[in-house]
C-alpha cells in the first residue's frame, strides 16, 4: 500500500461521509426548513428554493455513497469538486452581500456553523475531493471492476 493510496481512501471516507451525512439530516428534517435556508441567500425564489430543497439532499446523499465505494470516482470527484465551488459561490456572495444568514443549510437545520466556517471548511472538501480525483481508485469498485475486465480477458 502507497501513502498516496492511503490518503485517498480517507479522502473518499470523509467527502462521501460529509456528503452522506448532510444529505440525510436534510432528507430527515421537513423540506421547507432547507428550502427557508437556500432562500435566505436571496438567489432564488421561494419556488425555486423548494425545488431545490427536494432535490438537493438526494443529489448529496446519492454523491456521497458513489465517492465513498469508488463508482465512476474520477467523474464523482469532479462533481463534488464543482458542487463545492457551488457551494462556496453562495457563501461568498451572502458574506460580500452582508446578509443575515444564521443557518447556512449545509447540514439541514439540526447542525449550523457560520457561513465564514463552512466557506473554510469547503476549500479541505476541495483538497480531499481533489485527492480523490487523482489517487481514488484504491479499495474502490472501479478498481475491481478493471482487475475483474483484466482477469476475464
Amino acid at each position: 500500500m502507497k501513502k498516496a493510496e492511503i490518503v485517498s481512501l480517507i479522502s473518499r471516507i470523509l467527502v462521501g461521509g460529509v456528503f452522506i451525512y448532510a444529505g440525510f439530516l436534510k432528507i430527515s428534517a421537513p423540506v421547507e426548513e432547507f428550502a427557508y435556508a437556500i432562500e435566505s441567500y436571496k438567489i432564488f425564489s421561494y419556488k425555486i428554493s423548494l425545488l431545490s430543497a427536494y432535490f438537493m439532499p438526494w443529489f448529496e446523499l446519492y454523491l456521497g455513497v458513489f465517492i465513498l465505494t469508488g463508482v465512476y470516482i474520477r467523474f464523482f470527484s469532479i462533481i463534488s469538486i464543482m458542487t463545492f465551488l457551488a457551494f462556496e459561490f453562495f457563501l461568498i456572495q451572502a458574506i460580500i452581500r452582508k446578509l443575515p444568514i444564521t443557518n447556512c443549510g449545509c447540514f439541514g437545520s439540526s447542525h449550523s456553523n457560520s457561513i465564514y466556517t463552512e466557506f473554510s471548511l469547503n476549500f479541505i472538501w476541495i483538497i480531499l475531493s481533489f485527492i480523490s480525483l487523482l489517487y481514488g481508485k484504491f479499495l474502490s469498485i472501479d478498481l475491481w471492476l478493471e482487475r475483474k475486465v483484466v482477469n476475464e480477458k
